[in-house]
């Protein structure tokens, strides 16, 4: 089945009861047992048919063995975090969204889970930072708020010689443009809340593993911890997934227009777009970010760099469809300041080092008409 027709049907099999071709939503905390210890599904934390419903789906889209669902991107990452046990070590890129940082900072610290933050898009720092107690390397690619991509494969080589697992965190690029599993990967991790749900009205994640074994040990994690989608957002994005096949070449075909307007632009000091031939990792975006038919995709994620952070809030102001929010992914066109917003509990002296200034900002770009966008766009860059 090709991904197009996954996105429709996997995990949608018409209601047995009265053939509703519509899902429905199993919205029930617990199920009648007719025998004692005999039943498919007996409490909604440890199951529901709803949320059965969308690992399936979102499974077969990163053409993995297993799919967890999880009430948040955060939660799933933290489930991930959770397969390793105390003394051990985890690798991570260090340029990716703050919630990560914090998790490992400041919470997974006190469990001695020893990390080091390192820059992945150098595939010879991952060498030289495995230590005998290395279990996990966790990629975010592209990154975030930065956009720079790791060598998936090649990591995930490197990896598995010394038995070590690779997770990736694909909500930038979505299955759509990127399935890590396909090129080495043994967990795939996605806040579903960005391109999957792409409606800005869930907070959901999703871990997909590559064999049964690593889909069991997070099941039960899920189980046992409890941080649970309900299933009326598991059933929203099931629904909206329907159209990830649609959304994302649009996304993507808007990404790459705008990329191309802003870097003729004086006003911005540098542009982050991994579409663009400038990017330094252009060509390994070719080579690893492919739609279903093969050909390279880019997404939608562009950063630009005003200087200052009174230029940034200048431009804020004067945009009228770029809605300044937190979060990604959506149908409707975002703009972000990782500095005071996303990649705030960093601290300045970790923001500096990694690049992301007073002047950052992050732009999602929506499904809307380019040439709107970009006109939008335009104005506000004539107020600096």
């Amino acid at each position: 089945m090709k991904f197009n027709t996954k996105t429709v049907h996997k995990g949608q099999k018409p209601e047995e009861l009265y053939g509703s071709v519509s899902l429905p939503i199993y919205q029930t905390s617990t199920f009648k047992q007719e025998e004692i210890g005999e039943y498919t599904y007996d409490y909604s934390r440890a199951g529901n048919p709803t949320r059965t419903n969308l690992e399936e789906n979102i499974c077969s889209l990163e053409n993995g063995e297993d799919a967890i669902s999880f009430s948040s991107g955060l939660s799933a990452i933290t489930s991930v975090i959770q397969l390793l046990s105390s003394g051990d070590h985890v690798i991570l890129t260090d340029n990716v969204y703050g919630g990560t940082f914090r998790l490992l900072d400041t919470i997974m610290n006190r469990y001695d889970i020893q990390h080091s933050w390192i820059d992945t898009s150098n595939a010879e720092n991952v060498v030289d930072a495995i230590k005998e107690n290395t279990k996990l390397i966790f990629i975010e690619s592209p990154t975030n708020p930065m956009m720079t991509l790791s060598d998936i494969n090649k990591i995930c080589e490197i990896a598995h010689k010394e038995n070590i697992l690779v997770a990736v965190d694909n909500t930038f690029m979505s299955p759509y443009f990127q399935r890590p599993i396909e090129i080495g990967a043994d967990l795939v991790v996605h806040s579903t809340t960005k391109y999957l749900n792409g409606h800005s009205d869930v907070i959901g994640g999703v871990v997909i593993s590559k064999t049964k074994e690593l889909g069991e040990k997070l099941h039960y994690i899920q189980m046992s911890v409890g941080a649970v989608p309900g299933p009326f957002d598991c059933w929203l994005t099931q629904r909206s997934i329907k159209t990830l096949h649609l959304r994302m070449p649009r996304h993507n075909e808007n990404g790459i227009k705008i990329a191309n307007f802003l870097q003729e632009s004086d006003k911005i000091k540098k542009i982050y777009y991994p579409g663009l031939a400038t990017h330094p990792q252009h060509e390994l975006a070719k080579r690893q970010q492919l739609d279903p038919n093969g050909e390279p995709g880019f997404g939608a994620m562009i950063s630009i760099d005003l200087e200052t952070l009174e230029n940034a809030s200048v431009f804020c102001k004067h945009l009228k469809l770029f809605t300044l929010a937190e979060s990604l992914g959506g149908v409707e066109s975002l703009i972000c300041h990782p500095a005071k917003m996303t990649h705030a509990s960093l601290g300045a002296e970790k923001r500096k080092k990694l690049g992301i200034s007073d002047g950052l900002l992050r732009l999602s770009v929506g499904v809307e008409d380019a040439q709107d966008l970009i006109d939008d766009l335009s104005e506000a860059l004539g107020n600096l």
